[in-house]
């Protein structure tokens, strides 16, 4: 039932390439690109399973058939939508240099993406880094956020000596000129799920983006935040719908609030990624009132489905060349490893889109 609404949905979302030929609309978008390592091993980071020796046996090829995956999905994105998305959030990648090989791909190479990215403190080695096309966006400022305890509301399970062992990915921040008009963008990839653990973490990191936003709006009036990443939660879940304070509907956000428009798609049964069996969306964007409650004439996100039954702010992309087409995990995202064997695939987790217009 599952694979057939998708087919279906798939259909009705393609209206989003109507955005073509409206010279003041702007894609943005996240996609956590799912272990993209290059061949080579970085002092102090715990890459080793990403090396040509490694338990993957990741050589040079490999690399190259994952980074060329990568550029296939965000150009089909372009061929959906008519245009290349002006800021694209990514994560799980494992320096600049990745990213400087991934926007050099022949795929993509013509969309000339520049690149934002902090090396970060994480173990493993994986960040969070932004694309943007400096024809319709410009940088300002930019800063790596790190992760901190620095909580009054939220009672932390770990030790102390745990938290001081404790390591995460930095949240990415930056500020600039979209279209004219002052934006934000914060891109993050909050702490794991694995062992079942973590939710007062991603709370914590909820709340750190969403106190570094009121900064910016207090900074900065009328400026348009966009909060994008894979959150390791649902947008139901309380680091989204509680610190982030993330509301369903529209006409529930308040000037201190946030719009989550993946709630009423998570509600109608769509999916970003599978975990432990069931279909999720961690891959979350939301918005602040600025973008919701715009003056007229300027940007604010519109809706990308628009019909008698549905109205729907957000887009999970998904294609069959990107999906599991028979098997246990018929209909779930192709992921490039999968039982430990090389499946050459894209991703374990499907990209997500808005759209921001002045019409």
């Amino acid at each position: 039932m599952r694979r057939i609404l998708y087919v279906f949905l798939g259909v009705l979302l393609a209206t989003s390439s109507l955005l073509a030929d409206d010279k003041k609309s702007y894609v943005i978008g996240f996609y956590n690109l799912e272990n993209l390592f290059d061949t080579y091993h970085d002092e102090g980071k715990n890459d080793y399973e990403y090396l040509p020796d490694g338990a993957n046996q990741w050589t040079e090829v490999k690399y190259q058939k994952k980074l060329s995956n990568m550029a296939t999905v965000i150009r089909a994105m372009k061929e959906d939508n008519h245009v290349w998305h002006a800021v694209l959030g990514v994560s799980e990648i494992e320096n600049r240099h990745v990213l400087e090989d991934l926007v050099t791909q022949k795929e993509i190479a013509e969309a000339n993406y520049q690149i934002v990215h902090y090396d970060g403190p994480d173990r493993r080695g994986v960040d969070v880094g932004l694309l943007y096309r400096p024809e319709v966006f410009s940088v300002l400022e930019s800063k790596s956020i790190p992760f901190d305890f620095n909580s009054e509301t939220i009672n932390f399970s770990m030790t102390q000596e745990e938290k001081d062992y404790f390591r995460t990915r930095d949240i990415l921040m930056v500020r600039g000129l979209l279209g004219g008009e002052m934006f934000a963008f914060f891109v993050a990839h909050l702490p794991s799920r694995i062992g079942g653990k973590g939710g007062d973490l991603r709370s914590r990191g909820g709340e750190i983006m969403y106190q570094e936003s009121r900064r910016l709006m207090e900074a900065y009036p009328g400026i348009k935040i966009v909060a994008m990443g894979d959150m390791n939660d649902n947008p139901t879940d309380e680091s989204m719908a509680v610190y982030m304070h993330g509301k369903e509907k529209i006409e529930e956000v308040g000037p201190e609030d946030f719009f989550s428009p993946f709630v009423s798609m998570l509600k109608d049964g769509y999916s970003s990624l599978f975990y432990q069996g069931g279909g999720n969306i961690y891959d979350i964007i939301v918005v602040n009132s600025h973008l919701v409650n715009a003056p007229k004439g300027s940007l604010s996100i519109r809706p990308l489905v628009k019909n008698r039954r549905k109205q729907y702010y957000g887009r999970i992309f998904h294609k069959p060349f990107m999906t599991e087409q028979e098997g246990q995990y018929a209909g779930q995202p192709l992921r490039t490893f999968s039982g430990g064997d090389f499946k050459c695939g894209y991703s374990d987790h499907y990209p997500t889109f808005i759209l921001v217009s002045n019409k």
